[in-house]
């Protein structure tokens, strides 16, 4: 259940309220005690404590004082954890709603502590067969007293809507989510924010020769899909599309390389890129932004039987390529290289692709960020990492130097699936470049995708990484 925001210009005596200052003095005073202000004052100077819960009996009255931070991004991403924190604190007193109180008069301040305490209210408890005590209680959030309009107010509600959908969607298990039921998840999406969606089922994909998803298929009992979903609007402001390309692979083995150990424990988030990419077009159409863009989602689970593609097979791609397999656990990369050639049909501005890709990215750089690539599109890439920095889901920038390119070089066929262990994220990049000719970024979300222990606003399980970043990126160019 999604937390709703709403902006008000009433209070009663019965509203549970949040007070968020980074300055006592803007403390309004009559709504607490002589004691209470006291208090407040001897504790936050004496023992630089930041936040305060007064049970009033009728209400609950919180207050939350925060660090000054002259960098904006630094700024809004402190509030945004810093309503995460309270979240908790207001289940667990089992308060259904609660009012924000702008004491400083910050709209973008106050919006992103709502958003703060929306996202960290998430659950995925779809599963669990008792549900008497762990249902969180809070359901709405009211801000007062603020320049915050009900349109932003609006979009952050669709926001917060789009990442939910996202994390669902990542924490479900292939034995409910497998590449058919993924394709009619996006379809409901599609049919609820009016986005157009087609499914190209496995005999389509034959028809086209898809190649890279065929084989990474071939080990399955369910068939591969291949999902268009598009937001189109009368008179979008850019006359060629914006195409966001999501890895889709429901569940990964690692095939007949098989994964070992734990390794495959959570591989039902190896398709986050697909879930980000589809809840990103999602929330674009519910906000009606006048911008057309369109999610590619190639999808399958890599597992292994007779008939699955083998280390040293030859696999002819959609646009022809030859790709020599190295390993079969470099399987997100075939899927996305038809994908990526497929988008040429599209004559697209730039295209994106999001992906749970590569161990190696995860490694460089952990949860804390995306790890981004780009080719003919420099100065698209300097706005997305100017859109991650403000929503804090920042992308650092890997090369894809030329030599990077020797890596793949197959001695018999055109490329080969894999690198080898130097610079194992960017390897990856440099092979689904080949299969590019207009300006392109690859995001690697292997990092913060899934997370086994809360962090911030996100829960543990799917985080929902990419659809805040994908969105701002768009709505930042109207």
């Amino acid at each position: 259940m999604q937390t709703i925001i709403n902006t008000t210009n009433r209070l009663s005596k019965n509203d549970n309220l949040i007070f968020i200052t980074s300055d006592l003095k803007n403390l309004d005073e009559k709504y607490f005690s002589d004691n209470e202000i006291q208090h407040i004052r001897r504790y936050n100077k004496e023992h630089k404590t930041t936040r305060f819960s007064f049970n009033q009996f009728n209400r609950w009255i919180f207050v939350q004082i925060l660090e000054k931070e002259r960098k904006k991004e630094i700024r809004l991403e402190n509030y945004r954890v810093s309503g995460s924190k309270l979240t908790p604190v207001i289940n667990e007193h089992k308060i259904h709603s609660l009012v924000l109180i702008d004491a400083d008069n910050k709209p973008e301040e106050i919006l992103a502590f709502a958003e703060g305490l929306a996202l960290a209210n998430y659950q995925f408890i779809k599963y669990k067969k008792d549900l008497a005590g762990k249902l969180n209680s809070l359901n709405s959030i009211e801000i007062y007293g603020s320049g915050a309009n009900e349109k932003e107010v609006d979009l952050l509600n669709i926001i917060i809507d789009g990442t939910c959908k996202c994390r669902d969607l990542v924490n479900e298990p292939v034995a409910y989510l497998n590449a058919v039921k993924l394709a009619e998840k996006i379809e409901l999406m599609g049919e609820k924010s009016g986005a157009k969606v087609e499914v190209l089922n496995k005999k389509k994909i034959e028809s086209l020769k898809m190649g890279g998803l065929l084989a990474v298929n071939k080990g399955s009992v369910d068939p591969p899909t291949f999902t268009i979903m598009e937001w189109k609007p009368k008179n979008p402001f850019n006359q060629k599309p914006y195409v966001f390309v999501g890895k889709g692979v429901v569940y990964d083995t690692g095939g007949m390389n098989i994964k070992t150990a734990d390794f495959m424990n959570n591989m039902k988030c190896d398709m986050a890129g697909a879930a980000a990419v589809a809840s990103a077009v999602y929330s674009i159409a519910s906000a009606k932004l006048n911008v057309h863009v369109i999610g590619l989602i190639p999808a399958t689970d890599n597992r292994l039987n007779g008939n699955a593609y083998v280390n040293g097979d030859i696999i002819t791609m959609y646009d022809g390529t030859k790709v020599e397999v190295i390993n079969t656990d470099a399987e997100g990369r075939m899927i996305l290289a038809d994908a990526l050639s497929y988008a040429k049909k599209l004559n697209p501005t730039l295209v994106i692709d999001t992906a749970t890709l590569t161990g190696a990215a995860l490694r460089a750089i952990g949860k804390y960020g995306i790890v981004g690539m780009q080719s003919k599109a420099d100065n698209e890439f300097k706005k997305l990492r100017s859109s991650g920095d403000k929503t804090c889901e920042r992308v650092v920038e890997f090369p894809l130097w030329k030599e990077y390119g020797e890596l793949i070089k197959s001695e018999v066929g055109d490329i080969k699936n894999l690198g080898g262990t130097d610079g194992g994220a960017i390897t990856a990049g440099k092979f689904l470049e080949h299969f590019t000719d207009y300006p392109y970024i690859h995001l690697d979300i292997a990092g913060p995708a899934f997370i086994e222990k809360s962090y911030k606003y996100w829960p543990a399980g799917g985080t929902g990484i990419g659809v805040r970043l994908l969105f701002d990126f768009v709505k930042a160019k109207l």
